[in-house]
């Protein structure tokens, strides 16, 4: 007999293909085999939404081959992926090879392992059409959405626009976000900080100013700092009250998707794109050197926070034989998942625990290795013991003031060990301090007034918009990345540093969708929907319903929104620059083209003159003392090179610093490595900085 297995993509069918071996045929469907129209709704919206599916251009071919081989064998399974989209690829090639989709010929497993895809094989289901009807839906709703509202954004502001269900919500959240910093009035405050010590020569440890007998006190300018400084000169500083206590530090949970992606943009400085891809790959199998081809991590589209016994056993056993026992904790820890959570899926961890990434390094890429090692070590850090620590919290009189120090000390690591959880903002360091005793007096070894001013909230980066993403409900873990890329791309947001701002273009789109379409980008609306969704999939809402009750608003307010087009197109401002036209003296301001923003005169049609956009460095050329500008490569990769190219053809991957090397005065540039630095490129100079 002869079985044919139909999963999406060569890699995961090579790994497959190892486990099952003789009698059966893994193939791929390399993804979707069928979807909507590109140039057409594809959607019968008088007719209970229904869609119109084509084969995909380019997959002719592919799908005769699959046709041929489905006829020829004595069983055939689809594996797809265990989601709704997978669902939604197998019910596809269920109907295009005309197979009874209520005989069970589904595979699923949460893991491409020997023994996941072995157990797997042995209980196939039928398919599950609420997950299918989900995925339809979802892809009915956001084609309705984009194919509706990019032409109305066409005829008012300019062709090529698109806007979306789930992107238009997260350009909002950058453009109000972006508000909110333009709108913070920054004020000025002052604390009163000491250094004290218990001796003349003890370690000092810092107290800060907190107020008097009458309560806290505020410190608006340096007039108020001088005159509580002034009146502390002499003063004696002496502790009155000493609480000692201690607290218990668990570790974060194994990651899901969303936690997953915000980590490796914190740690590793991936982009959510590149870290599911990557992600992927380490899913549907690498092969590591001694095992052969091999799914290292679980399914990496979950929002479950569920361990398997297998796993939690394989993982306790090496925290055991590693640090010992009492890096176990007492009870197993079992972190709960959301209400909406898909608990047949299982957090994100290494299919087999005993592969640690030492093991595995010399068969991985270098962006394998780093991920892998990221969510080995999360998985088994959650499984250890609780960081205990000893705190310490003293207030100080000095006069008629109180001072408050606070610190601690790390009595047991636990499971810091092994791993600590990234952080967007930065966190007070450990600041223990020595053993005081009610009425002890202190020297003080120094009193200062410090100003300082309230910031304004920070822009997001790729970790913070997945994250306020994920707490808003728009759109769902799977759709992150792709969501984030599609804007970008679209240059309704872009990247400065590692911070994400709207562009005018993003601005200008959201201020229109928020006058005339406000459900489209409100949260609530947004997250509702997703909930409405999750309930198609768990089969308690109809998929035509739900987007009957959508439509019914929806194409209410796009009538009237069109009904209020008067002609006229919005501009959308363009920023303008210091380089001045030298043809007709204007200042030039930045476009954007096919290939990326270059310089123009803002007085075309009369003078026509554009010139490249160049962002200039701190650095000077070591070959010939030219500026040394950013480029960008043809796969859009940043780089650094002289600005007299073709004259001179220095580059460099690494950036250049304002920094001149004190051997040779070149200009030294940063290292991207994990420990950073500074060097020289010079040839024969070998100066180092770290």
């Amino acid at each position: 007999m002869s079985t044919l297995v139909i999963v999406e993509s060569p890699a995961k069918a090579k790994t497959i293909q190892k486990y099952l071996g003789a009698g059966y045929e893994v193939v791929a469907s390399m993804g979707h085999i069928r979807d909507l129209p590109k140039t057409l709704l594809g959607v019968d919206i008088e007719n209970g939404f229904q869609p119109r599916y084509m084969d995909i251009p380019g997959k002719t071919a592919l799908i005769r081959e699959l046709r041929e081989k489905a006829a020829k064998a004595d069983a055939v399974y689809l594996a797809t992926d265990p989601d709704r989209e997978g669902e939604a690829i197998s019910w596809h090639l269920a109907q295009l090879l005309k197979m009874d989709t209520a005989a069970a010929n589904r595979i699923t497993f949460n893991e491409i392992t020997r023994n996941a895809v072995t157990a797997g094989m042995a209980k196939p289901r039928v398919l599950d059409m609420d997950l299918v009807n989900a995925q339809q839906a979802r892809r009915i709703l956001d084609r309705i959405v984009g194919y509706k509202l990019s032409p109305f954004l066409w005829k008012s502001i300019r062709k090529g626009l698109s806007a979306g269900r789930v992107q238009s919500a997260t350009v909002r959240l950058v453009v109000d976000r972006e508000k909110e910093i333009n709108a913070f009035v920054r004020e000025e405050y002052w604390t009163v900080d000491a250094q004290l010590s218990l001796t003349e020569k003890g370690k000092t440890f810092p107290a800060r100013l907190h107020g008097d007998q009458k309560g806290k006190i505020k410190i608006k300018d340096q007039a108020a700092a001088d005159a509580i400084l002034a009146e502390l000169q002499g003063a004696t500083f002496t502790a009155t009250t000493v609480k000692s206590g201690k607290r218990k530090i668990a570790p974060a949970p194994p990651f899901i998707t969303s936690t997953m992606q915000q980590e490796a943009n914190r740690k590793l400085g991936f982009s959510s794109n590149r870290t599911m891809r990557t992600a992927q790959e380490l899913y549907e199998g690498v092969d590591v050197a001694g095992e052969g081809v091999t799914g290292l991590i679980t399914y990496m589209r979950t929002d479950s926070l569920r361990i398997s016994d297998e796993a939690r056993t394989a993982g306790n056993a090496y925290i055991r034989e590693t640090y010992g026992d009492k890096y176990l904790p007492a009870k197993a820890r079992v972190f709960k998942s959301k209400n909406n959570a898909q608990d047949a899926h299982e957090a994100i961890r290494p299919s087999m625990p005993t592969l640690t990434p030492d093991r595995v390094k010399g068969s991985l890429t270098a962006d394998q290795y780093k991920l892998y090692k990221l969510i080995w070590e999360r998985f088994i850090a959650s499984l250890m013991a609780d960081q205990q620590q000893k705190t310490s919290q003293v207030d100080i009189t000095a006069g008629r003031y109180l001072f408050k120090s606070s610190g601690y000390t790390v009595e047991f690591d636990g499971y810091t060990v092994l791993y600590v959880e990234g952080k967007d903002e930065k966190e007070d360091e450990n600041r223990p301090l020595p053993v005081i005793a009610e009425g002890d007096n202190f020297v003080t070894r120094e009193l200062t007034g410090n100003q300082h001013f309230t910031q304004p909230p920070a822009r997001y980066t790729e970790a913070t918009l997945n994250k306020a993403m994920e707490e808003n409900g728009i759109g769902r873990p799977s759709t992150y990345a792709p969501t984030i890329s599609t804007i970008l791309s679209r240059e309704y947001i872009e990247r400065e540093n590692r911070s994400l701002k709207p562009t005018s273009l993003g601005e200008v789109v959201t201020t229109l969708m928020e006058e005339k379409f406000p459900q489209i980008v409100d949260m609530e609306f947004t997250a509702n929907m997703e909930q409405q969704l999750d309930e198609v999939e768990h089969g308690k809402n109809d998929w035509v319903s739900t987007l009957d009750a959508f439509y019914e608003g929806f194409a209410k307010t796009l009538k009237s929104a069109e009904e209020s087009l008067t002609g006229e197109r919005i501009r959308v401002p363009e920023a303008e620059s210091d380089v001045i036209c030298e043809h007709c003296g204007r200042k030039m301001v930045i476009k954007s083209g096919r290939f990326g923003k270059f310089l123009a005169c803002p007085g075309y049609p009369d003078c026509k003159n554009t010139r490249p956009l160049v962002e200039e460095t701190p650095g000077i050329c070591p070959t010939c003392g030219g500026k040394i500008v950013l480029k960008k490569s043809r796969n859009n990769r940043k780089f650094y090179g002289c600005a007299e190219y073709p004259k001179c053809n220095f580059m460099s991957w690494d950036e250049p610093s304002a920094e001149a090397c004190p051997k040779c005065g070149k200009t030294l540039f940063k290292r991207k490595t994990k420990n950073g630095g500074l060097y020289c490129q010079t040839e024969n100079c070998g100066f180092e900085k770290k």
